[in-house]
């Protein structure tokens, strides 16, 4: 990938964090499958039952899981190797300009909104029906291709084995005809209706703005919330236990709502109050 007007240069891109853990995983997931098949496992039959989108499945047993787990999931090399090349080639890209918290959040929405895509159409029995398996990172990885596309439009990508390159923007453009076209005409065995889903949730996400991430302000205000709650919580629960133990000892000592102590000589505090004795958290 060059900037229009630089000299051509050839470089791979780095593996950063979240793009290197979701290569590991998914390869992980790709070689046990294969290991456990070697031994006479049916893992294959398993994953596909368990693991795989299967909208009917979702819907009319609540199997949400499959929204997710399925991207994970890759049957043959080559489907392996396209997605996770992509994933690589693309997503380092991203993830490097957003920051990982961003970049996971648009391939996991990529991701979840081609397995809705897909689920919404198969009802339609237009382009797939309910009770057929949907395996495989494409709709994250196409969710990561609009993201690429928009951000970073007029960088030019060397067309290996092919010599020319081409701006980021057409490639992307190009990418999003054939799909369509392909699932127009029914795409064979390719999902290419959660391509579409994962191209249309990308386009979404970019949309929204340089904004923080959806889940970690969310997730940080929960967390905090409950970790203080607890500590308040065992701060009470000393208190009181505390003043059970002085009172064994014919000694009587007070604590407030917060847990703090309260001195002999301020009977009526309550919270903090100004004294120097106790803090709220």
């Amino acid at each position: 990938m060059r900037r229009t007007g630089e000299p051509m240069t050839l470089s791979l891109p780095p593996f950063t964090r979240a793009v290197t853990w979701l290569l590991g995983i998914n390869t992980a997931i790709f070689l046990l499958r294969y290991a456990l098949e070697l031994f006479g496992l049916p893992a294959r039959a398993f994953a596909i039952l368990y693991l795989s989108l299967i909208p009917v499945q979702v819907v009319a047993h609540g199997w949400i899981w499959q929204l997710v787990t399925y991207s994970f999931l890759h049957f043959d090399f080559w489907h392996w190797f396209g997605n996770m090349i992509g994933l690589w080639m693309f997503g380092s890209a991203i993830e490097a300009a957003w920051g990982k918290r961003r970049f996971l959040e648009l391939y996991f929405l990529g991701a979840i909104g081609a397995a809705i895509t897909t689920i919404a159409f198969s009802y339609t029995h237009i382009l797939g029906k309910p009770d057929t398996p949907t395996v495989g990172a494409s709709g994250g990885v196409f969710a990561i291709l609009i993201a690429f596309g928009i951000l970073f439009a007029e960088n030019e990508i060397l067309m290996i084995p092919f010599p020319f390159a081409i701006k980021a923007k057409y490639f992307v453009g190009i990418l999003i005809v054939v799909t369509l076209a392909f699932a127009m005409a029914g795409g064979g065995n390719v999902a290419y209706v959660a391509h579409l889903g994962g191209l249309l949730f990308g386009w979404l996400y970019v949309r929204r703005g340089p904004k923080p991430a959806l889940v970690n302000v969310g997730l940080s205000e929960r967390y905090y919330g409950l970790r203080n709650s607890y500590y308040r919580w065992k701060r009470r629960r000393a208190a009181k236990k505390f003043e059970v133990y002085m009172r064994q000892h014919d000694r009587d000592v007070h604590f407030d709502e917060h847990g703090n102590y309260i001195p002999p000589d301020d009977p009526g505090r309550k919270g903090n109050g100004g004294g120097k004795s106790g803090w709220v958290n």
